[in-house]
């Protein structure tokens, strides 16, 4: 019923329900906005108050935006997407491709991410996706079926290792969101210690596959620019597999989320592991 409703709308009136949404989510779970404030001044000590509040409020919105325009452009065509996707650094994506050792495709929960593996399948180069299933299963069976109709391949975040290294040795892109917390290893994120996943570099190490920094900006009405990065350098560290590419991940992650900090999901808990071991 939704995604009906949705299609008959202009793109405009859903970003105008999108931030709706997003504001009224806001005042139902004020937990969750603590959050963003606790995680804002993490990683920015010195921001006001105000500051804060005005950067929570427009996460809010642009993740009522984005997710209103993932279940809108459900049945978008090859010819749609591209209308709305403006694509930069298209050589990095092929120099990544060129190299034969698999792609490891890295964003985070940024801008409008669901549109990346959307603009893949359309191109005829369908992409598999590790994605952590919903809370209700119902959601998740809509989400993973929007995802899955123009060629996207869903694996659950706990049962992925094999598929993705089968999928690396087919030189298939995986695309993979590490910016969320995890009990693998503390690695630095804006300065300060953040469970990290280590499954990302451990492949990218064992494997040679490249690993392709992306993302995607939401500019409104469903308008896109989809950013594909400077293949990704790192320097291995002793003892710790993976833990080298996980730092120049999250160095990464924190340039295109100071460019515009308010497409990132800053009410998830970042550092939630980091307090309890009293890192923090």
């Amino acid at each position: 019923m939704l995604i009906r409703t949705l299609r008959k709308k202009s793109p405009a009136k859903i970003d105008r329900l999108g931030r709706k949404l997003g504001r009224l989510l806001r005042k139902a779970d004020k937990k969750r906005a603590r959050t963003a404030a606790a995680n804002l001044s993490f990683a920015f000590p010195d921001m006001g108050e105000q500051e804060k509040q005005e950067i929570i409020e427009k996460v809010y919105d642009h993740f009522g935006m984005v997710g209103l325009d993932f279940f809108a452009g459900a049945d978008r065509t090859k010819e749609d997407i591209e209308a709305i996707t403006e694509v930069e650094g298209i050589e990095h994506l092929e120099e990544a491709r060129a190299q034969g050792k698999g792609l490891l495709m890295i964003t985070g929960h940024f801008g409008n991410w669901e549109r990346i593996a959307a603009w893949f399948a359309v191109q005829g180069h369908p992409m598999t996706v590790v994605a952590r299933d919903a809370d209700q299963d119902d959601v998740n069976d809509i989400v993973n079926q929007i995802r899955r109709a123009p060629g996207t391949e869903v694996v659950a975040r706990g049962d992925a290792a094999r598929p993705i290294v089968e999928r690396l040795k087919e030189n298939r892109p995986i695309g993979i969101l590490p910016d969320q917390n995890a009990k693998d290893a503390f690695v630095p994120f804006f300065g300060k210690p953040a469970g990290t996943v280590l499954g990302p570099g451990v492949m990218a190490e064992r494997l040679g596959a490249a690993i392709l920094p992306t993302v995607c900006l939401y500019h409104g009405e469903g308008r896109c620019t989809l950013k594909f990065y400077p293949l990704l350098e790192w320097e291995p560290i002793e003892d710790i597999k993976g833990a080298g590419t996980m730092v120049a991940i999250n160095q990464w992650l924190e340039q295109v989320i100071l460019e515009n900090p308010e497409q990132w999901l800053w009410i998830h808990d970042r550092w939630r592991l980091a307090r309890r071991e009293g890192l923090l």
